[in-house]
This record gives structure tokens, sequence and C-alpha cells, in this order.
């Protein structure tokens, strides 16, 4: 269902595991970030009341999420980290048409590739955590949601153009996408 053109490497994998407690760090900073995300909607789409509930929902839910990784946080003894710009996520916004019906179904589909990327590499660390460690359960609810939240983009953007339309763009930025995580360096975060 994801439809991502290529998968994470076993390399980013192996950079998470050694280096686990960045990887909390930013994975904390990115829930933040989509609970933002979905506020930002309501902000800039009040007349378009389809999107005002999917979006305040979405945003509670990623607020509820960053809340468990920051427990997961104090729990190791780990702080949170400064805000900083996200190299993927910024390249992927920046092919987003801006203005009008399409720069909303671009901004619903780059939120849906972006959340998909994130239940493919959650689920890589859920599998790969030890069935006695306690985030190995978290982080498998986690990835199961990123893909519901993948599907909730998708499906908002049929709302606003024809499905042939949505399915032409979201092929285009999912090759982008593919060619953004070809040629950014491996690090140990989810993006």
């Amino acid at each position: 269902m994801l439809d991502l053109r290529i998968p994470t490497s076993a390399s980013w994998l192996e950079l998470v595991l050694a280096n686990f407690d960045d990887f909390l760090i930013d994975h904390a900073a990115c829930e933040r970030k989509a609970s933002a995300t979905g506020m930002s909607f309501v902000v800039r789409y009040p007349d378009r009341p389809e999107l005002l509930e999917p979006m305040i929902e979405f945003a509670r839910e990623e607020l509820e999420h960053f809340h468990r990784v920051f427990l997961a946080l104090s729990a190791r003894g780990l702080k949170l980290g400064s805000d900083y710009k996200d190299e993927y996520v910024g390249e992927l916004r920046a092919w987003a048409r801006k203005g009008g019906t399409e720069g909303l179904v671009d901004s619903l589909l780059v939120a849906g590739v972006v959340e998909a990327r994130g239940c493919e590499r959650l689920k890589l660390v859920a599998d790969a955590l030890p069935a006695s460690d306690i985030l190995k359960d978290m982080y498998m609810d986690l990835a199961r949601a990123e893909s519901r939240h993948h599907a909730l983009f998708f499906r908002l953007a049929k709302r606003f153009m024809s499905e042939a339309e949505v399915k032409q763009r979201a092929d285009e930025l999912l090759d982008l996408e593919a060619h953004i995580v070809v040629r950014l360096p491996l690090v140990s975060r989810v993006h």
C-alpha cells in the first residue's frame, strides 16, 4: 500500500541501532512536527471543512505519539533536541505546487509520502528490537499509525482532485522521494 519506490537500506537500520539515543531524540522531533503539520492544515484551510476534523484528530494523535516518545526519552535520561530543518521533508515540500487546489493536494500528498516512509522505517525498527525491549510494541503501534496516516492523506487528496490526477501526482512525488532517499546521507534519524 505504501507504494514507496525503494526500500530503506539495511545500513540505515544498522546506523539507527548503533545510535539509538540519537534516533529517539529525532523521532520525538518528528512526532512534534507532524502534530504541527496537522494544525497547519487547519490554519491554512479553514474554508475546507472536510479537512478540519481529520486534521485536528491527526494532530492530536501525533501529539500523543510525541508524548510516548518523550516518555521513552525521559526513561533513558535523554532530553529533547533543538529544533532543526528536516532536509528530507524540506526537499519534498520544495516540489509541492503552491496555492489553490493543486497546492493543497500536493501538501496532502507530501505529508502522505512522509508518513509512508515513516511507517516503513518504524516497522524496521520494531522488527529489529528484541522481544524483551519495551520499545518494540511502541514502535509497532507507531508504524501502524503511520500507515493509517499515509492512507488518510491520500484519501483526503482525492476529495479535491480526481483519483487519476491524484495518482499521477503521487507517482511523481514518490519517484522524487526515491531520488531524495538515495541522495541524502544516512543518519540516525527517521528521515
